[in-house]
């Protein structure tokens, strides 16, 4: 009797163990950061709540049990969630090369966060553009056209003077000097892309370029990284800017600094003797690439950015000569902002033609499939080692590299 007892009641304890393994293995699981998002039908316009659409929090399996569901086990993600999404300055030829530099986002890294798209155009994006562009990614996508008002000629300028300014660029064959457009996206990514409608309810944003290559695995979410640290401002790649398109964009960046000192940021951290090989006597040129950054939008919508822009546009050198937003970037975040707010994206593996971004570090090239040979880094047309002058640990030790990125990590 005791023996069958015993029996049965192993039996009921095996029984209970399968079902609780088949429980395990089957029932579906809710994380309290997973985003519970359905692909869209087609491409959607804006939508201004867009970060309030995820269900973030934990939902109970029976709906109308929802009020008495465990909240204590599953927590709802930190109220200080970043908005961000990944801006793209781009015309509808540029469809194909969008493609491959989002399928490749996708793949490296946003598939794991669905964060948003915003592509921006001075023309209205075609249907095709905007169904190939949506069908690669389950995030929200957001087609915006720019006006006029931020793509045009502002009227303190001569358009007369301006085009035979283009024309004795382009005969000096200064690269992109006879190119109208190209003045006008470098004066739209200088002054306005951070003003446009579409960006209104976002902090962060990671810039985009058609035809670019990302090589290596990004697991940890960098926007929430970049906020939670306070950095204002990400690149990978740096060199010195052509002189001959930006004669007296040092002498307009001096007098501003003359006129608000208040805005310069001078001392242990200053970032300003990266600007200059001579006692700020001339620019040297270094700038960061700026065709790859993330960054703070509320930095460029700062009073002191704002001020720094409407200074260098109302001396004309967007149109008369050929200032681009890569060293107006530059020299806005060497001049206000510290060591400590600017990051090199040192993990990211990128190429925009003919430079490429490899980290060279073993640990870091466990992620990656470019060729560390390939590094653009420590050539000599290259900003890094001036860089290194002034900030010796800008590259992350693999030690500070995992206790950074840790808490952000999938």
């Amino acid at each position: 009797m005791f023996k069958r007892r015993q029996a049965f009641n192993f039996q009921i304890i095996t029984a209970l163990a399968l079902l609780g393994l088949i429980a395990y293995l089957f029932l579906p699981t809710t994380s309290p950061y997973t985003r519970r998002r359905t692909q869209p039908s087609s491409a959607v316009e804006a939508d201004d709540d867009w970060y309030d659409n995820d269900e973030l929090y934990y939902q109970a399996a029976d709906e109308q049990d929802l009020n008495t569901a465990k909240l204590s086990i599953h927590q709802a993600p930190p109220s200080n969630k970043v908005k961000a999404a990944f801006v793209i300055l781009a015309r509808n030829s540029d469809l194909q090369g969008i493609r491959q530099s989002i399928r490749q986002l996708e793949d490296r890294f946003n598939r794991h966060f669905n964060y948003p798209y915003v592509f921006l155009n001075e023309e209205n994006f075609t249907n095709e553009f905007k169904q190939k562009t949506s069908d690669l990614t389950n995030a929200q996508t957001l087609y915006g056209k720019i006006e006029s008002d931020m793509w045009g000629y502002p009227p303190h300028i001569n358009q007369t003077k301006a085009a035979e300014c283009r024309k004795e660029m382009q005969e000096k064959n200064i690269i992109y000097g006879g190119s109208e457009s190209y003045r006008h996206m470098c004066r739209f990514q200088s002054g306005f892309f951070f003003r446009h409608p579409l960006l209104d309810d976002f902090e962060y944003y990671w810039r985009v370029e058609p035809n670019v290559q990302y090589f290596c695995d990004i697991d940890y979410d960098v926007f929430q990284m970049m906020k939670d640290n306070d950095f204002k401002y990400g690149w990978t790649l740096s060199l010195t800017e052509y002189m001959s398109t930006i004669p007296t964009l040092w002498s307009a960046a001096q007098e501003f600094m003359t006129n608000f000192p208040e805005y310069i940021n001078r001392g242990e951290e200053s970032l300003l003797p990266w600007l200059t090989d001579n006692n700020y006597a001339d620019y040297n040129g270094c700038h960061f690439w700026s065709n790859f950054e993330i960054g703070s939008l509320d930095f460029f919508r700062s009073e002191r950015y704002l001020k720094f822009f409407e200074h260098l546009d109302s001396k004309g050198g967007f149109f008369y000569e050929r200032w681009g937003d890569a060293p107006v970037h530059s020299l806005a975040v060497a001049i206000m902002l510290k060591t400590s707010e600017v990051h090199f994206f040192n993990d990211i593996g990128y190429k925009h033609n003919p430079l490429t971004h490899c980290p060279i570090e073993p640990w870091a090239q466990r992620k990656c499939w470019c060729d560390e040979k390939s590094n653009f880094d420590w050539t000599g047309w290259s900003c890094a080692t001036r860089y290194r002058k002034i900030h010796e640990d800008f590259a992350w030790s693999e030690s500070v590299y995992r206790n950074k990125t840790d808490p952000y990590r999938i």
